[in-house]
This record gives structure tokens, C-alpha cells and sequence, in this order.
């Protein structure tokens, strides 16, 4: 197991989590000269992830995050990225939390099961980074921050061996072995199977330095070509016109990294085989684990850094529901199974008795409901309507 995966595993899911909140607060924002108190404005949406992307690159945290260490439990990084979440006046409930840690895993885990060679690991990283630095706005300070990561990923990886990006890249499968969540996006485009497991191509782009297959060589003791064979491979290759800049700024090449998200379509995820009311991140083994004390240690030292907002004055932090709701998951499921003999049903018809009919108005007189007072709606309130109908 590498000792260097930490940095790139937490910025890689940094990314795919700002993919997603970015584009979520798009769909809900307006104009903020047309907007009332209790609105969610571009300026909000501009706020909150100047924030987060500040409590991700903050100097104490980046230099624990870079120092040799183990990857921690699933548990413990979804605590390291609620933290992160929360470093703006955005607050998530627990269900959309565990939605969201879900979504970043599985898109994650699906560009390291397609990066041509481990080395682009760290092409799909500068990928994520490249977005982040377009959401920032108008905070040179924050700018600073990602371009202080870009160097330190540069100096600390720019001059691993391939063995050592493959160790990375094993450490990373290792992390994500036995997480197959479904994913709506991936399921569309047909890129994930129903059980969660993943469609990889046989086709598509060759690593850099690679040739077609095809050829069969065979050579002598002294390296000599003595035999080609050709033969049909059957597949449709892409060979790269160049290598993917591994420099501060430049064309990365590989796609893998980039945001999914820029089209609107909507965003779920839904547990593998796992039953409604459970929760849809794979369950940690509860057994006492004796390192358990060390890595709550470490996990202290790597939060210590982060800074978690606490609205001040009349503002209230904006709560949002990210995901469908239990009722529209059950809704989808029942639509995913397979249709059923249709049941026998029986019409019964209460009109042809008039003392029944009498006898159920005074039943259904007994059941009526005064009309509740209206809640008063807060800032935000729009949006998480809007979030339920995903």
C-alpha cells in the first residue's frame, strides 16, 4: 500500500463534490436584483464556494494532508468532507451528506478504472484543480492557495516512477473494492450495469507510448526482430496526438476528471441490492479496530485546519437536500422491476345504496382536517423544493 495516495484521493473527491454543489446551485440561482430576502442569488452561489474551496486548501490542512500516511476509512474521509461542506453557510442533512460522499466515490472510482496508464492518475488530479480554479471568484487569496497545491503535487509526484503510480493506483482500488452504488447519471449513459458494476470499453484511447495492437513480434537472444505476426484486434483505438501536460497550466489531453455535471441532468444515487430504509453508503465494520485511537489521532490533526462558518446575525445557514426523497427511490424502484400479472380487482359501487351513501358522508363529516397555518418559508426554502423533485 502507497503511503502517498491521501493528497490525490482527497482532491480528486474535492473535485467531484464541487462538480456537483456547483451545479446544483446553478439550476437555483437568479439575478440578485430580482431576487427577495428569501431567495438563493448567483452571489450566494459564488459565496459558498469561495468558502469551501478555501477550508480545502487551507495551508494547515494541505500540509497534513501531504505529509506519509495510510488512507483513512471511508468513515472517517466522509467526516473529513461533511467538515469541508460545512465550511460555508451551506448545511446538509445527514441522508443528502451520505448521497453526496456516495456520488464522489463512485465517479472517482470509475476515472481510475479507465485512466489508460496509473501515471494519469495525476492528469485526471490537475483536471479537478483546473476546474476549481474556475469557480473561484474574485479571491486572489483562494487562486493563490490552489496554485501553492498545483506545485506541491508537482514536486511531490512529477518524478515517480511508473511502479510507484502503480502502487498508487492499487492503493486506490484497494479503498474502493466492494462499493458498487448505482449512480442515475452513469446508469444513462450506460456506463453501469444494475448490480453497480462498472462497463469498461475495449475500445477507445491507447496510453501515451503505446502502439495499435495487432503485431506479434517475436525476438532472439540478442534482441533481434526475427518474426511479426499481425492479426485482427477487432477494436476501435485512439492513439493520444501527444502527452498530457503535466505543467502548472497546459492541454491535460485526457478528458477523465472533467466535469460531467456542465449539462443539466439530474443527480441520485441508490445502494446495489441494499434495502430502502438502509443507508446507501456501504456499512464500516463495527468490530473494535486497535488502530482505531491512531487514526482518530491523525484525523484530528488533518481537521485542524478546517474552519466550519457559523452564521452570523439574522442570516441562517441554507439547509439543502441535495437527493430524491425515500418515497420517489421507491417510486423508481417499482418502476425498475419487472411488471406483474395484473391482480383481479373488484368494483364496488356505494352510489346504488342511498342509506349507505348517507351513512359514509357523516363517516367522511368526522374526518375532516382544519387547514394548517402556513409555514414561513426561509431563504433557501425554493431550493430544497427543488432538489425533492430530482
Amino acid at each position: 500500500m502507497s503511503l502517498r495516495t491521501l493528497p490525490l484521493l482527497v482532491l480528486n473527491l474535492a473535485g467531484e463534490m464541487l462538480y456537483i454543489v456547483d451545479q446544483r446551485l446553478r439550476a437555483q440561482s437568479i439575478p440578485g436584483d430580482k431576487a427577495r430576502q428569501d431567495e438563493w442569488t448567483d452571489g450566494d452561489r459564488r459565496r459558498v464556494m469561495n468558502d469551501i474551496i478555501g477550508g480545502i486548501f487551507n495551508k494547515k490542512f494541505m500540509d497534513e494532508l501531504f505529509k506519509p500516511q495510510e488512507l483513512y476509512s471511508r468513515k472517517a474521509l466522509r467526516t473529513i468532507f461533511e467538515r469541508l461542506v460545512h465550511a460555508s453557510i451551506m448545511r446538509l442533512n445527514a441522508p443528502s451528506m451520505d448521497k453526496l460522499y456516495d456520488l464522489m466515490t463512485m465517479a472517482f472510482k470509475y476515472q481510475v478504472l479507465l485512466c489508460p496508464r496509473p501515471k494519469d492518475i495525476l492528469l485526471i488530479t490537475f483536471n479537478h484543480l483546473d476546474a476549481i480554479k474556475e469557480f473561484i471568484y474574485e479571491s486572489p487569496k483562494t487562486l493563490t492557495q490552489v496554485d501553492v497545491t498545483f506545485r506541491r503535487l508537482i514536486d511531490a509526484y512529477g518524478s515517480c516512477s511508473a511502479g510507484e503510480f502503480q502502487l498508487i493506483r492499487q492503493t486506490l482500488l484497494i479503498f474502493f473494492q466492494d462499493v458498487h452504488i448505482r449512480v442515475s447519471i452513469l446508469l444513462k449513459d450506460k456506463v453501469q450495469n444494475s448490480n453497480g458494476h462498472f462497463v469498461l470499453p475495449t475500445s477507445g484511447p491507447l496510453p501515451w507510448g503505446t502502439e495499435l495492437p495487432g503485431v506479434i513480434r517475436l525476438f532472439n537472444s540478442r534482441g533481434d526482430e526475427i518474426q511479426r505476426t499481425e492479426f485482427t484486434h477487432g477494436g476501435n483505438y485512439v492513439i493520444p496526438y501527444r502527452e498530457g501536460s503535466f505543467d502548472l497550466h497546459g492541454d491535460r489531453v485526457l478528458k477523465l476528471g472533467t466535469n460531467i455535471y456542465s449539462l443539466s441532468r439530474p443527480v441520485e444515487t441508490e445502494t446495489s441490492g441494499a434495502s430502502k430504509t438502509s443507508a446507501t453508503h456501504v456499512k464500516e465494520n463495527t468490530a473494535p479496530n486497535p488502530l482505531a485511537k491512531e487514526e482518530l489521532n491523525l484525523l484530528a490533526k488533518l481537521m485542524g485546519g478546517l474552519e466550519v462558518k457559523t452564521p452570523t446575525g439574522k442570516e441562517a445557514g441554507f439547509r439543502l437536500n441535495l437527493f430524491t426523497t425515500d418515497e420517489e427511490e421507491e417510486e423508481h424502484a417499482a418502476l425498475a422491476e419487472p411488471e406483474e400479472p395484473p391482480h383481479p380487482v373488484i368494483s364496488i359501487h356505494a352510489d346504488q345504496d342511498q342509506e349507505r351513501n348517507k351513512e359514509l358522508a357523516r363517516i367522511m363529516g368526522e374526518f375532516e382536517v382544519a387547514k394548517q397555518p402556513e409555514q414561513e418559508t426561509s431563504k433557501g426554502a425554493d431550493f430544497l423544493a427543488m432538489m425533492d423533485e430530482l
